[in-house]
């Protein structure tokens, strides 16, 4: 399979809690090439974009409320395979269900808190790295 990309954001509760280095660490040892990286506060009309697709379902408001309450980091990350990859190496939303040794089990603090986003699809990654990146901001 071809080196492909996928994005994720640190989310508020991962970098409040001081877990940027940590996840940052864990991401790269699973050969992950970290190829956009930035610190930067979502507004409330950025979260309401971003989680678009979830505006329909009861807890977008709180979604929303979470995601701008604080920094968080948003990378764009390189590697064979790396959607798939990368769901993997974070684990399950809820990380009470997640495996032991994913990023979610060792830093989430709830289903909602989970520490971190990952994109589902290559579609989405490419999406959702241009809303944060300019084309500038990633190599």
């Amino acid at each position: 399979m071809a080196q492909n990309r996928t994005f994720t954001m640190l989310k508020p509760d991962a970098v409040a809690n001081g877990h940027i280095g940590a996840i940052l660490e864990k991401i790269n040892a699973s050969g992950f090439r970290i190829v956009g990286l930035k610190m930067t506060q979502l507004t409330k009309a950025d979260a309401e974009a971003f989680y678009a697709v979830h505006a329909e379902r009861p807890f977008y408001g709180e979604l929303v409320a979470y995601m701008t309450e604080g920094p968080i980091v948003a990378a764009i990350l390189e590697k064979d395979n790396a959607v798939e990859d990368f769901r993997t190496l974070i684990g399950a939303t809820n990380p009470a269900d997640a495996a032991e040794g994913t990023i979610r089990k060792m830093y989430a603090e709830s289903i909602s808190a989970n520490a971190v986003h990952g994109s589902d699809s290559d579609e989405n990654a490419a999406i959702e790295a241009a809303f944060h990146f300019a084309g500038k901001e990633n190599f």
